[in-house]
């Protein structure tokens, strides 16, 4: 397998630009979210602008919800959004360009959630945090013209984990979800092992993942009893989830838990759309916004969120 072509000058720009800086170490956390979200705000600041979409500032239960509202509107459908970052960085601050962009392509309103990272707030806490955003927007569903059984759990990398997480919760907890999509997600704390085929095109390495996983489950990482909310790749029961959206790229170290957790979707009877993306790293579709295989990607999500 090798990287798509149109992919490469822009991780080469990247490696260009990280020459001379200094790598946070494996186990530092803080410095992973540092190198994170500097990265996010190179990318997503690059989208075009959307001036038309309105944003309004909420909270609950102690986190920052942004609802992000179309021109029109909308058709009666929303996504509840978690941004990525490894479960343990990201900002709403910085995802405020891409969630405009989605609201304006898809012409669906977002809710973005804030919640609380690892590992200041870990174990299942960021996916107890998303569920709360859900069941807000449930709530409020009326008022902001809202079909409460046409919303979406939504995210991407960590963020997607933890969306997967809170579709767990709202599963157990007999709340509607319309659809979980998620777009390379992080599922499984025990995928640190590398994989040489894999390593060395790896925008989110190995030594990424171990530090992220330790900084969310902590000595419990690869342990048997970790709970699936915080891990959803450790559920023993998928019959009754939302059905699904997965999408990955053959070159992400996500792509065999992604593979697997679609499949056992499938296997219990959950309606699963699945994407592996040919020659694409983990954030492919950011990181060369222009390459036709992103672009088909980001069609794709668009689509089924219009399908909504």
């Amino acid at each position: 397998m090798e990287l798509d072509p149109e992919i490469v000058p822009e991780l080469q720009k990247r490696a260009a630009a990280n020459a001379g800086v200094v790598l946070p170490q494996r186990g530092d956390a803080l410095g992973l979210r540092a190198l994170i979200e500097a990265r996010q705000a190179d990318s997503y600041a690059a989208l075009p602008p959307a001036p038309d979409v309105a944003v309004s500032r909420h909270h609950a239960d102690g986190i920052e919800l942004r609802w992000y509202a179309p021109a029109d509107g909308g058709t009666g459908a929303a996504v509840v959004y978690v941004h990525g970052g490894g479960m343990i960085a990201g900002t709403l601050d910085g995802y405020d360009p891409l969630l405009r962009h989605y609201t304006r392509l898809a012409g669906v309103p977002f809710l973005a959630v804030g919640y609380r990272r690892a590992p200041e707030h870990a174990g299942t806490g960021p996916a107890q945090d998303a569920f709360a955003a859900l069941c807000w927007l449930i709530e409020r569903a009326d008022g902001l013209d809202v079909d409460g059984r046409r919303i979406a759990l939504m995210g991407d990398s960590g963020g997607g984990g933890i969306a997967a997480g809170a579709a767990i919760m709202a599963r157990d907890e007999g709340v509607p979800v319309a659809r979980q999509v998620l777009v390379y997600p992080m599922l499984d704390d025990r995928t640190v092992v590398p994989d040489p085929a894999l390593a060395a095109t790896a925008t989110w390495s190995y030594d990424d993942n171990w530090t992220a996983w330790t900084a969310v489950l902590g000595t419990d990482r690869g342990r048997p009893d970790v709970p699936a909310v915080a891990a959803p790749a450790r559920l023993a029961e998928l019959a009754g989830l939302a059905p699904a959206y997965v999408e990955v790229g053959e070159l992400d170290i996500f792509r065999d838990e992604c593979l697997a957790f679609a499949t056992r979707l499938l296997a219990a009877g959950v309606s699963c759309e699945l994407h592996v993306r040919p020659g694409a790293p983990h954030g492919f579709e950011w990181l060369a916004k222009e390459a036709d295989v992103s672009r088909r990607a980001v069609a794709d999500r668009v689509r089924v969120i219009r399908s909504l």
